[in-house]
């Protein structure tokens, strides 16, 4: 294969469409950590207990006389993380002069499914850095002629990066609910510049015509989605704090009976948003004459997260609904951001 045939528009765009599709793939493993509390499956980074493949059984993490440890190995000892300092043969019995504690938090617990939950999520992590390295590579046949394409696909690295730093001060905050919330915007940030590079070296379409009311009134759209997403990491909170305060699993009378008034905003601006979402449909279906599948796709999901933000309402919170919240909103984002691109200009695709 050619040098010019490797680093080809096509494969670029290929890799784009994988890149796209991993950091979903990201959003949704993280989406499944925080619905069933296995944030802290992995009480340290980029470790798990101080060991790249983690313990399946919590025999593995407790002190075992005559026993070869690592530097930077971690047992739990009374109910408290303990750190190897250096490599050594344990003696008969636990020496304090071989162990330092872990001092970014004080949480010691090993529940096998929250950690392996957390574990897989941390390897989905990992491969969407390497796709969108892949992917930078890729981009470099841009770099004589259209520099911004290079630039940009490097941001995104860099922003991949920092998503892992963010990531780990997280578990060192023992779950920052700001935090969170802010790896998930970054998260949707990604996304954004990835359709943006996406629509920016594909063939031309026909099909779709410019229109700048209409792109206008999608950036709007944009705005609001990203306005109840804001509302809903709120609402979350909220939970958050009942998990402490009363445990798993989670209740919908929590809402019933004392739902904060921002749960009350976000749930009637779930109306407004689809009733000028189909509005703004109508109108690029049968004003601009754009083909119908991607608009008949933004109704459909938006409906669709409607129905599991009933479910969670009405029905004490059904396995499954919470995340598939949270992803839906995170899809519904990126087919917005998709649209208005189409509408600002006549696509290269």
């Amino acid at each position: 294969m050619s040098t010019t045939t490797f680093f080809s528009d096509r494969n670029y765009r290929v890799a784009l469409r994988w890149s796209i599709a991993v950091i979903y793939l990201i959003i949704i493993a993280g989406a499944v950590v925080r619905m069933t509390g296995s944030g802290m499956g992995c009480p340290d980074w980029p470790k798990c207990f101080g060991y790249y493949i983690p313990p399946t059984e919590e025999s593995q993490l407790e002190f075992s006389p005559d026993t070869p440890y690592k530097k930077g190995m971690v047992i739990i000892h009374e109910e408290e993380l303990r750190v190897a300092v250096t490599d050594f043969m344990a003696q008969s019995t636990y020496n304090p002069a071989d162990w330092k504690p872990y001092t970014k938090h004080n949480y010691a617990v090993f529940n096998v499914y929250h950690t392996w939950t957390e574990y897989v999520n941390r390897l989905i992590g990992a491969l969407g850095g390497l796709v969108v390295l892949i992917m930078c590579v890729f981009s470099l046949k841009y770099w004589k002629d259209r520099k911004k394409i290079t630039i940009l696909s490097i941001v995104a690295l860099l922003a991949m990066l920092i998503q892992a730093v963010i990531g780990k001060i997280v578990v060192d905050t023992l779950l920052s609910p700001v935090l969170i919330t802010i790896h998930m915007i970054v998260a949707l940030l990604i996304v954004g510049l990835l359709i943006y590079l996406l629509h920016e070296v594909q063939p031309t379409d026909h099909r779709y015509q410019s229109n700048k009311p209409f792109y206008k009134i999608s950036i709007l759209l944009i705005i609001l989605t990203l306005v109840q997403v804001a509302l809903g990491t709120q609402v979350r909170q909220y939970l958050d704090h009942m998990i402490d305060e009363m445990g798993y699993p989670f209740l919908s009378i929590w809402l019933e009976e004392s739902a904060p008034v921002v749960f009350l905003i976000h749930r009637s601006f779930s109306i407004l948003l689809l009733a000028i979402h189909a509005w703004f449909v109508y109108k690029a279906v049968k004003v601009l004459g754009h083909p119908q599948p991607y608009y008949a796709w933004l109704i459909a999901l938006l409906l669709i997260t409607v129905f599991t933000g009933i479910l969670m309402n009405y029905v004490d919170f059904p396995f499954g609904s919470q995340a598939a919240h949270l992803v839906l909103a995170s899809i519904i984002l990126g087919l917005q951001f998709y649209l208005m691109m189409r509408l600002k200009n006549a696509v290269k695709s």
